[in-house]
């Protein structure tokens, strides 16, 4: 079949795998998991390696580009691309309300049990032995995609030519109430920027909250706008470009009108598209999961944020964002996490967990790794990335101050390129 041609220089073609839900019973249900693999016209002829992409998360489909730009167009002029949405993602077999709602919430949880990275790695075996069964690929992770990496390099390193990670090394035992006890500390540091940049953003988000608990004002999707819900339009200012989006967007918060203030119908229809919990639930529903091995999160953000009690608003004290945190009343506030809150509680209780990273083996790895590590992350901190560089064999990190956790969005060609003559040896460009 040819190609389709869909981007401005690239060739496109798509891929449809029919893989096993539970690969201990991999007769049983069968799901579809979908790939668009990329080469650029000159080199469609030739016999290129893939690199297959690894998206953060978890829960988020693979990118959709729309030029031979940023890390693609450095990985085409060597690989073929292969962006995978992870199962449940994108054109895969979809996770939603709709697509769970004829289970009951024990087989819901059961169900989801199965969207870790264990089994998108799984995954992705399974259709390299289909696509290039003679050949080892390369694999990029960014964000939960270098957990991903890990998981792979720890369970089917022979598949695996050279690896890269952006943004996404894990601690490879420490618990989830570890990770929000450093996460939350780093999020107070954003906030502390945030507001010192913008001059008026205290005032400004202070004088929508002191609205939002006086008056009942709703998103464009249905919600009501609580003061949690907009606590967490802090997942953005850790990112590229991300706090000017928040200034922006509070900037045109409230407006007066002859009756009086009300909230802009524009900044609710643009916050609701800043936030993914209603359209991606397996984010808020396995988030907390990706950290556990033998053990169940028990809503680890929502408790180790009793130790951190700024983060509790209240009228004439400073306002903060959270971050990346998933809480329970999520499931009573987000209407599309509604009808899964009972699974979510199973989930979050679930204690066993199967172990992601093989110790002995990373320790042992012979597969050339690259890393970036940004000291700047709001989401992955930075010691622990740090301390699993030393537990990988073969592991060469590039720590930089320059980037933002998805540094890779905006300067992706930069950074592969490094990463890329960092892997080989190469004195760094």
């Amino acid at each position: 079949m040819k190609p389709d041609i869909i981007l401005a220089g690239v060739l496109a073609k798509k891929h449809t795998f029919t893989l096993p839900l539970n690969y201990q019973n991999p007769i049983a249900e069968q799901i579809q998991v979908f790939a668009r693999e990329l080469c650029s016209p000159e080199n469609k002829d030739k016999k290129l390696p893939y690199i297959v992409f690894f998206q953060g998360g978890p829960g988020f489909a693979a990118m959709r580009p729309a030029s031979n730009s940023g890390w693609i167009r450095r990985a085409l002029k060597e690989y073929r691309v292969l962006l995978l949405d992870q199962r449940g993602t994108g054109l895969s077999t979809p996770i939603n309300y709709q697509s769970l709602q004829h289970l009951e919430p024990a087989a819901q949880a059961e169900y989801m049990s199965h969207f870790r990275a264990d089994n998108i790695i799984r995954d992705a075996e399974t259709i390299r032995a289909q696509l290039c069964p003679a050949d080892k690929w390369a694999i990029l992770g960014q964000s939960f995609g270098g957990f991903c990496v890990l998981h792979y390099l720890s369970a089917a390193p022979q598949g695996v030519s050279e690896a890269y990670i952006t943004g996404g090394i894990p601690s490879l035992t420490r618990s989830a109430d570890d990770v929000y006890l450093a996460t939350y500390q780093r999020v107070l540091a954003k906030n502390k920027q945030f507001f010192q940049r913008f001059h008026d953003a205290q005032h400004l988000v202070t004088r929508l909250a002191k609205h939002l608990l006086e008056n009942e004002v709703y998103l464009a999707t249905g919600e009501r706008l609580t003061v949690e819900i907009l606590q967490l339009l802090g997942i953005n200012i850790g990112m590229e470009q991300g706090p000017e989006s928040v200034y922006y967007l509070l900037e045109q918060a409230l407006i007066n009108t002859a009756s009086g203030t009300v909230v802009n119908p524009l900044f609710l229809n643009h916050f609701g598209q800043m936030l993914d919990y209603n359209t991606n639930p397996i984010f808020a529903l396995l988030h907390e999961a990706i950290y556990c091995q033998h053990s169940a999160s028990q809503w680890a953000a929502h408790r180790v944020r009793q130790q951190f009690p700024a983060f509790n608003y209240q009228q004439g004290k400073p306002f903060l964002f959270t971050g990346e945190m998933i809480y329970p009343w999520m499931f009573d506030q987000f209407s599309h996490l509604v009808p899964l809150k009972a699974a979510a509680e199973i989930l979050a209780h679930k204690s066993d967990w199967p172990a992601l990273y093989n110790l002995e083996q990373l320790a042992q790895n012979r597969v050339p790794v690259a890393a970036a590590i940004y000291s700047e992350d709001m989401f992955v901190e930075m010691q622990y990335s740090l301390e699993t560089a030393q537990q990988v064999g073969r592991l060469k990190y590039w720590l930089t101050s320059e980037y933002e956790h998805n540094g890779i969005r905006m300067d992706g060609e930069h950074i592969l390129d490094k990463l890329i003559s960092l892997n080989r040896g190469d004195t760094l460009r």
